[in-house]
């Protein structure tokens, strides 16, 4: 496929939407929307029964939900390596501090109309601490979650959040 021009038709400092006028293998002319969001990770704390969670309220969806620890560096200038950033949400979000990091894999958000991708990362040897989030995250709770229960939440549909079972999914192949 050939990119025959671009724009950007919207921009904050979360994201970027540009669209793409392309011309496909047939020869046959298209466009693309596409969202450009910057990289962010994914943790999986785990503990000896299961996984440290948080939940909030996700204004798209228009409800409260659970998922893993998750972030990116977003605009405001700082940056670092993906395990850096990890390090970071995992503390941020939860206050856990980890003794461990693994890196499990690295996936896309959604690659039919997104640049996004993220780094999911398995957290463990745990220490407990207070959280430092961000203005955005006030409403924040975080909690262990057995493995039950967990399970029970995907059934329920209290953990839909894409990302985070894309990384569980990561976690429980062989490695």
């Amino acid at each position: 496929m050939e990119q025959l021009s671009s724009r950007v038709v919207y921009r904050n400092p979360w994201m970027t939407v540009r669209e793409d006028e392309v011309r496909h293998p047939d020869g046959t002319p298209g466009i693309y929307g596409v969202v450009e969001k910057p990289d962010f990770a994914l943790v999986l704390p785990r503990w000896r029964d299961g996984f440290w969670m948080v939940e909030q309220f996700r204004y798209p969806i228009g409800r409260r939900a659970w998922e893993f620890p998750q972030g990116s560096w977003g605009s405001g200038g700082q940056g670092g390596d993906q395990l850096a950033l990890a390090r970071q949400e995992l503390a941020e979000e939860t206050g856990l501090r980890a003794g461990s990091m693994t890196h499990l894999g690295h996936l896309y958000e959604a690659y039919g109309y997104s640049t996004q991708a993220f780094d999911v990362y398995l957290a463990t040897d745990l220490t407990e601490g207070t959280p430092h989030r961000e203005p955005t995250e006030a409403d924040m709770t975080h909690r262990p979650v057995t493995d039950a229960e967990l399970t029970k939440m995907i059934h329920t549909g209290q953990l839909a959040d894409a990302p985070s079972l894309a990384a569980l999914a990561l976690y429980h192949l062989p490695r």
